[in-house]
């Protein structure tokens, strides 16, 4: 598949300049006479193994002011070494990432630290374009740049990757992270679906691109297992239109190689009573997430804008199978507009969001696994988005806490926590719901009764007129 243009030699950049800055301390310890020593050092009259100690230590938060201070404390914290030593300490804090869709389809990442409450907004994404027919025509070309782009521009194109300053219309991406970095994959880029990985380390603060999937899909769902990222199913761009994907994939981001996985069955698919249903449902994965070590994978049958439940498949990376998902897990499973399940795992437990039950308020349920059943836990959740968006809420999990992203009644994005009550799961009813109380600040002083849930307003941000698209959280 031929690139029309891109960020140009994105990869080596971005490991040139992570090698300029490992190697940056060295270089000036070797050009630094006694007399001037301290002058070179990180911290005057300390040892820079102090130093870096000391640097361990600060807040991630901090990170982005002492960065400003000189470019060898820029060097300090953008190493793998500072980042290690708060592994080793016990210092590593689990950050909020979500992506944002604003005017003309631009994404926007915003990190926020749990702990100060601060926003971080991210260096832009780089958008890539593909051209999947020959390079040959420039009629062809016309169909997928943007006009403001001048021809001298796209005749320079056709002889490999170059920089857009425009921002391309993009969407249908996939996000997952792994091993400490973001990754972005895949979508939809003026019509054609692209296999391209990009990936942002909080480390450098950069983004850079990895190696392409094997299959190039748009809409695909993601999960983690074993310090490795799978992606499943989505939706390629054939002569017909979208055709979904039954195809699946695995990356190791110590190798930078994608794997093939087995292809999901979709066994309910294959047993529709004759061919004229066969040919108009078509199978797709509506969602997935990672549950006692395996990915489970709810699916529907759809013709767009109708898709029917048919339960879900489940993959073993031990035994390297798809097997039929429970039937209580995935015919109960909740789902959200388009069909497709908004669920996180925390502590070890499955929850979902299930906003069926009026336009204001939604409903969060929790998978037991012994009854093979869906729970509720918490029967309001505040909802006002009210929107056509893709995804006017999101659920997260960090500091063992379940969180509710939305928008608030002044538009603002809001992050909830959800102080749920300690209640077995086993003993709780399927019918019963918590009444809800809500706290608009964390330091408010609210009884935590074992019948009450508490939800609690995190951070707050405006946003504009951006839409939610995704979050995920990483803890380095």
């Amino acid at each position: 598949m031929g690139s029309v243009m891109s960020l140009s030699c994105s990869k080596r950049k971005a490991t040139s300049q992570n090698e300029e800055l490992v190697s940056e301390p060295r270089k000036r310890r070797k050009t630094c006479s006694p007399d001037d020593e301290d002058n070179c050092r990180l911290i005057p009259s300390l040892p820079d193994e102090l130093s870096i100690q000391i640097l361990a230590r600060l807040p991630r938060v901090c990170y982005s002011s002492v960065r400003l201070v000189s470019r060898r404390w820029n060097s300090a914290v953008s190493t793998t070494e500072v980042y290690t030593l708060r592994k080793e300490l016990g210092r590593t804090e689990e950050w909020l990432y979500v992506l944002t869709k604003g005017q003309e389809d631009k994404l926007l990442w915003y990190a926020l630290d749990p702990v100060s409450t601060k926003w971080q907004r991210l260096p832009p994404m780089p958008v890539i374009v593909y051209e999947e027919e020959s390079k040959k025509s420039l009629s062809g070309l016309w169909n997928i740049v943007s006009p403001s782009i001048r021809v001298v521009e796209i005749v320079r194109s056709l002889l490999g990757r170059k920089d857009v300053s425009e921002q391309m219309p993009f969407c249908g991406c996939a996000i997952g992270a792994v091993d400490g970095c973001l990754y972005v994959l895949g979508g939809l880029s003026r019509s054609k679906t692209v296999s391209c990985v990009w990936r942002f380390d909080p480390i450098f603060n950069s983004w850079s691109e990895v190696s392409s999937m094997l299959a190039s899909r748009a809409y695909s769902k993601t999960g983690v297992l074993n310090k490795k990222l799978y992606v499943v199913g989505g939706v390629d761009r054939r002569r017909g239109g979208l055709s979904p994907l039954q195809t699946a994939e695995v990356y190791d981001p110590n190798t930078d190689t994608w794997s093939e996985v087995p292809s999901m069955p979709f066994s309910k698919a294959q047993v529709l009573p004759n061919a004229f249903l066969a040919d108009l449902l078509k199978p797709i994965a509506t969602g997935m997430t990672c549950y006692n070590g395996r990915l489970c994978v709810p699916q529907s049958l759809y013709s767009w804008p109708f898709f029917v439940d048919v339960g879900g498949e489940v993959y073993d990376p031990a035994t390297n199978l798809w097997v039929e998902m429970p039937s209580g897990m995935g015919e109960g499973w909740p789902a959200r507009q388009a069909g497709t399940k908004l669920s996180v795992v925390v502590d070890g437990e499955l929850y979902a969001f299930d906003p069926s039950s009026s336009m204001e308020n939604g409903k969060i349920k929790v998978y037991d696994q012994k009854e093979d059943t869906w729970k509720v836990v918490i029967g309001e959740v505040p909802v006002y988005d009210l929107t056509d968006s893709e995804s006017p809420y999101l659920l997260a999990g960090f500091h063992g806490k379940l969180h509710f992203i939305t928008r608030d009644p002044n538009h603002n994005v809001t992050v909830l926590r959800a102080d749920v009550p300690e209640i077995p799961i086993s003993s709780s009813s399927s019918s019963s719901s918590a009444p809800v109380s809500y706290s608009s600040s964390e330091k408010t002083n609210v009884p935590n009764k074992s019948d009450t849930v508490i939800w609690k307003v995190i951070a707050s941000k405006d946003f504009g007129a951006a839409e939610l698209v995704s979050c995920q959280v990483i803890d380095i």
